[in-house]
């Protein structure tokens, strides 16, 4: 069981997934490395650590072999200096999927085809070729009957919308407009997600100042200093929820709504040079674990609270020979050794597991004496690295309270205090918690560990919003 408070021990990595929902949070594997592991030590790392769905950049043979039977769901790429041969040719498009996909699956489960990578953005002279390469691949695996295997669609970065924030008001580069309309109906016809590569790091590193370190990191921040989309007025929590509003609303300028977003990367890089102060590995563990939860908790954005978005953690490994600063070589959550770049535990735990330790009127709340700091990195540490479900102590939501940090506070301590004590989770968050049989429930926000008396039996629930 985790500490309350992180001490930087060495611990494994575990992602879970829900199987209820369908949502997932995978993991890229980059090979710009000079010691760059075998397919099958890749593959027995992810197995080991239970990670269910993986983007390769390009479709190694080797690890499409080692891949095979074991249940992993691949997105294969074509890399961006395939795209131009691919996009003038249906001959050319049609031996690659033969060469890469059709030759592998069903043993190997690819599920995706990534075209090219931030094409606009990057390597805007190859734009004209990019819808037609996906239309040509597209074709190629409707003639091999893969097209309900496989899906086909383009990674785009934030760049391709110049002014992300307000979500509301976000455009596609106007530039683009013509290619953009194209993918979007490509997209549409095919019933593919619009791909997006969401990085905070570079959103906050490039504000100079504009949002907290806290909102990027999905952290709770002063209530007072709440990010509102005055368009909508909808709150956003952290910047991963607006980059991809961002993403839907820019969309919906083109007319195009129903199209779903996949987070094709996203992360945080642990280290970083003389200038780079926020790469570090106490903001790589805090992102990554924070959006972990966030993401497999089926929280969708403000604008589609109900549609998950499934994501990848960029990324598997540090990539040594990438060319930049410090930072871009260091995103990885592992060594080629298998071993952990930081310690980032999860543990995905069900709602009906909330209550599973049997204490039944006993709840473990927020000291209102405690030094209100020190309550906040309880509650940041709650709804973080220690897994509890915070989704009713957001805003509009049940429990939550802008001007009562304690009363939020004890919402996720008592939530983590049920959901692990049968398993050695304590009630002390740093001295700022404590044991008390006085039902803090009220209104519609329901606290586990509550009591209600229906007739001659007695039940309890968890607030669900």
């Amino acid at each position: 069981m985790l500490p309350e408070k992180w001490n930087g021990s060495l611990l494994l990595l575990f992602f879970f997934f829900s199987n209820v929902s369908g949502v997932f949070v995978g993991i890229t594997i980059g090979t710009d490395m000079s010691n760059l592991p075998s397919a099958s030590d890749i593959v027995s790392i992810l197995k080991a650590q239970h990670i269910k769905h993986v983007r390769l950049f390009d479709t190694d043979h080797q690890m499409l072999n080692a891949l095979a039977n074991t249940g992993i769901e691949v997105m294969v790429g074509v890399p961006n200096d395939q795209l131009l041969s691919v996009g003038q040719s249906r001959t050319v498009a049609a031996d690659w999927i033969n060469k890469n996909v059709a030759s592998f699956v069903p043993a190997t489960n690819i599920t995706y085809i990534a075209v090219g990578n931030e094409v606009l953005s990057t390597i805007p002279n190859a734009s004209l070729v990019l819808v037609p390469a996906m239309k040509f691949l597209q074709s190629a695996l409707v003639a091999a009957n893969l097209n309900f295997q496989v899906k086909v669609s383009s990674p785009q970065s934030m760049d391709v919308m110049p002014k992300s924030f307000p979500p509301f008001t976000a455009t596609f580069n106007s530039t683009w407009n013509s290619v953009m309309y194209q993918y979007l109906q490509f997209l549409k016809n095919t019933g593919s997600s619009f791909m997006l590569n969401a990085q905070p790091y570079y959103g906050y590193t490039k504000g100079q100042g504009i949002f907290p370190l806290d909102y990027a990191l999905f952290r709770s921040f002063n209530p007072n200093n709440q990010i509102v989309d005055p368009n909508t007025n909808f709150y956003y929590t952290n910047m991963f929820d607006a980059m991809v509003d961002a993403a839907y609303y820019s969309m919906e300028a083109l007319k195009f709504s129903d199209i779903p977003v996949i987070v094709t990367a996203t992360g945080w890089p642990w280290l970083g040079g003389a200038k780079e102060h926020d790469a570090t590995v106490d903001n790589a563990l805090a992102y990554n674990g924070n959006l972990i939860r966030h993401v497999l908790n089926g929280s969708g954005t403000p604008s589609r609270p109900t549609l998950p978005v499934n994501t990848y953690i960029h990324e598997l490994f540090n990539e040594d020979l990438r060319p930049g600063p410090i930072s871009e070589k260091n995103w990885g959550v592992f060594f080629p050794n298998g071993t952990t770049v930081y310690s980032l535990t999860f543990e995905h735990l069900s709602d009906p597991s909330a209550d599973s330790s049997g204490l039944v009127g006993l709840f473990c709340v927020a000291n209102s004496s405690a030094d209100l700091n020190e309550v906040k990195e309880g509650l940041d540490w709650a709804c973080g690295a220690g897994s509890a479900n915070c989704s009713a102590i957001q805003p509009g939501q049940p429990c939550y309270e802008s001007d009562n940090l304690v009363d939020v506070a004890s919402y996720a301590y008592n939530d983590y205090y049920h959901r692990t004590q049968a398993n050695g989770g304590t009630c002390n968050f740093n001295n700022t918690a404590m044991i008390t049989t006085t039902d803090p429930s009220h209104g519609s926000c329901i606290f586990a560990g509550r009591i209600e008396q229906h007739g001659w039996w007695y039940s309890f629930r968890t607030c669900k919003p």
